[in-house]
């Protein structure tokens, strides 16, 4: 199997903000925004792997907010298949900002392969 992997670029905006997400008082990158940004990265990552009329869900993040990030700032979101067990795809994800380089975040995203008809029956 080819190797799973994806970067993204996000720049953050008032609406990413942990004001505008609830997180925080501060005009900075909201943690909560930086899981979902990593999650799409592994959407885009595992893609191509999708069977017709698959798609993945998201089951577990594990992630840690090293660093914070002012708005304007571009994030390059990575992720890359770490473990793969039938329809289970562990990723490694990191967050890192384009000027410089350092990084904001780090951790794993597991996502499951579901077809997407027989999901959504059971919602």
């Amino acid at each position: 199997m080819a190797e799973q992997q994806a970067t993204l670029r996000f720049t953050v905006t008032d609406e990413d903000t942990a004001i505008a997400v609830g997180s925080g008082s501060l005009p900075v990158l909201g943690t909560p925004r930086l899981p979902a940004w990593c999650e799409a990265a592994t959407c885009a990552a595992i893609e191509s792997a999708l069977p017709a009329g698959g798609t993945s869900v998201g089951t577990r993040v594990t992630l840690e907010h090293l660093a914070a990030s002012p708005v304007g700032a571009v994030l390059e979101v990575a992720a890359s298949s770490a473990y793969v067990d039938g329809r289970l795809h562990r990723f490694t994800v990191s967050a890192r900002h384009v000027d410089g380089g350092r990084v904001v975040g780090a951790g794993e995203v597991t996502r499951v392969v579901v077809d997407a008809e027989r999901f959504m029956s059971r919602v």
